[in-house]
């Protein structure tokens, strides 16, 4: 990887705003700049869709280098990207990348390449949300006045983390504008400068939606020297402006080279009936809680596996990042060495807690899993009406 080279491994983070509301004149600087974040947060969660330019620029001691893209989103599984230009053609301009909840298309034209990626059972975390979280518990959130940008008034907010020493300094950085993560290559400071180094951020938050339009990121050395600095903005921005669903829609170029990766599902339903007269075992019909809804049923098929797995997927209407669903598998897929031993219906299951939370027991000849990645329900209650069938 060349020195400049910034490389975008993923989509993981965004900001989101609503109304404004002045700051009371009493309020410290610290509670002022976390009212602003926790606002983001109440946006992200109502926000529908955004559409805007996002200029990127990366600046080193030695150059600067600016990218500039169009992005649409409809949180928390469709996306679409592309480039329109780059100063160092990585990526190159023509780039584009478009996800749904199935599958991913990346087109690279140096190459007339197209990557289809199927990814039919991937866990949807809104990524923003918990990115904006993860700000406001683990930084020093300070006010810094009013601005301007791309014509918007603005908030600006400064941010350092409250540990330091826990920072990744200078190796990667979750971007809250447009939902990055972008690893920093840094491979010509020496690691003791790296141990070192400290981040600096500033978030612009915008004052009618209270949605950040632009953050700078600066990863300094331990005498100050600057080692790395990126500015993403947002130019012409809509938010809840209406997105056809043709815009997370892709036809490859007629004379591309298509490679597919991935696990092509043998089924997508959508209904329990549907799925069931292909599944090679009976599928329960879990009681979830209110107001989820059973959005889809996959079937898999893998290999080194004696049978499909078939995954039914619940979703709140109202807001699609809340997900969960309960899969059944001819073969286990956990340790119960390494998980906690609970009791479902009177059944030895194994609870696991993190990014997602999930409960497992077998019954009979099938594999069973309750998995949810947002914590708001009750996994038990699901995996009890399941029970053992």
């Amino acid at each position: 990887m060349r020195r400049r080279r910034l490389l975008s491994t993923g989509v993981v983070v965004a900001l989101a705003g609503c109304v404004a509301v002045p700051a009371d004149e009493d309020e410290t600087d610290e509670q002022t700049g976390e009212k602003y974040i926790t606002d983001a947060i109440e946006t992200r969660i109502a926000l529908t869709d955004l559409q805007a330019r996002r200029r990127v620029t990366v600046e080193t001691p030695d150059e600067t280098t600016t990218q500039v893209e169009e992005i649409y989103r409809k949180p928390p599984a469709e996306k679409r990207r592309a480039v329109r230009r780059s100063d160092d053609d990585d990526p190159a301009a023509g780039t584009v990348s478009v996800t749904n909840r199935e599958i991913t298309w990346d087109y690279y034209p140096e190459e007339n390449l197209v990557m289809k990626r199927h990814h039919p059972n991937r866990v949807v975390a809104d990524g923003p949300r918990l990115a904006l979280e993860s700000l406001r518990e683990n930084y020093d959130l300070s006010y810094d006045g009013l601005d301007t940008v791309d014509d918007r008034d603005v908030h600006r907010i400064e941010a350092s983390p409250i540990d330091p020493a826990g920072d990744d300094a200078g190796r990667s950085i979750d971007l809250l504008v447009g939902e990055t993560v972008y690893r920093i290559p840094l491979e010509t400071v020496s690691e003791s400068e790296l141990d070192e180094a400290t981040v600096s951020r500033t978030v612009w938050i915008d004052d009618e939606r209270r949605y950040p339009i632009k953050e700078r990121d600066d990863v300094r050395s331990g005498d100050g020297e600057l080692l790395h600095r990126l500015t993403v903005t947002y130019e012409g921005l809509e938010i809840d402006a209406g997105l056809d669903p043709e815009t997370f829609v892709y036809e490859p170029p007629e004379d591309a080279e298509v490679v597919t990766i991935g696990l092509e599902p043998s089924g997508i339903y959508d209904s329990l009936e549907a799925a069931a007269a292909d599944a090679p075992y009976d599928l329960p019909d879990p009681d979830v809680p209110a107001p989820y809804e059973l959005d889809r049923v996959t079937l898999v098929e893998k290999e080194r596996q004696s049978g499909p797995t078939t995954m039914l997927w619940y979703l709140d209407p109202e807001r699609p990042e809340r997900e969960l669903y309960v899969a059944v598998r001819t073969d286990p897929r956990f340790n119960p060495d390494a998980l906690e031993e609970t009791a479902v219906n009177g059944h030895t299951a194994y609870r696991r807690e993190g990014r997602i939370d999930s409960l497992f027991w077998t019954c009979s000849a099938l594999s069973y899993e309750v998995s949810s990645a947002t914590g708001e329900e009750s996994l038990t209650e699901v995996a009890s009406s399941v029970g053992c069938p």
